[in-house]
């Protein structure tokens, strides 16, 4: 099992990165994880509706080429379904049996571009409440770990 966070934008703060980096570790137990960053684009003009659609497509199409066509894509979505952890374990595990890597997808700061939409096989939104890009790297990897935890049985879910 293969699993990988695909995030617009670069992690900055070491905090974060040490974070995530112990997250992975604690993952390695159940399948093979990393985090794959591409470049965001500026957005000088992102008020404007044309500009705000030019720089989701252009982030669009540079997730999707990190995208390979047998991927079990997750989109986190404001408009995703929500689940519980107990849920999102069971979610997982189905995920796990349909494809042998699961691409978790965090769009840029304004949101995915229509090509991402199209590509994803889930939408998943983490929670009503606004984070930042970089906090919920730390909150996915945090859930899948979870996940897995409570499909394994072992204590760690509360």
């Amino acid at each position: 099992m293969k699993i990988t966070v695909l995030a617009v934008g670069h992690q900055k703060s070491k905090a974060l990165r040490a974070l995530q980096d112990e997250y992975i570790k604690r993952l390695s137990a159940f399948a093979k994880v990393n985090v794959v960053e591409v470049k965001d684009e500026p957005d000088r003009h992102s008020e404007r509706s044309k500009e705000k659609k030019h720089i989701v497509d252009v982030e669009a199409e540079r997730v999707l080429k990190k995208i390979n066509p047998k991927d079990f894509v997750v989109l986190l979505d404001l408009h995703g379904r929500q689940w519980d952890s107990v849920a999102f374990s069971k979610v997982l595990a189905a995920w796990q049996m349909q494809a042998s890597h699961i691409v978790f997808v965090i769009a840029g700061s304004l949101g995915p571009g229509e090509a991402l939409v199209k590509r994803a096989d889930e939408r998943w939104q983490l929670s009503k409440l606004t984070f930042t890009h970089l906090m919920t790297r730390i909150l996915v990897l945090e859930q899948i770990y979870r996940g897995f935890m409570i499909h394994a049985g072992r204590k760690y879910h509360k």
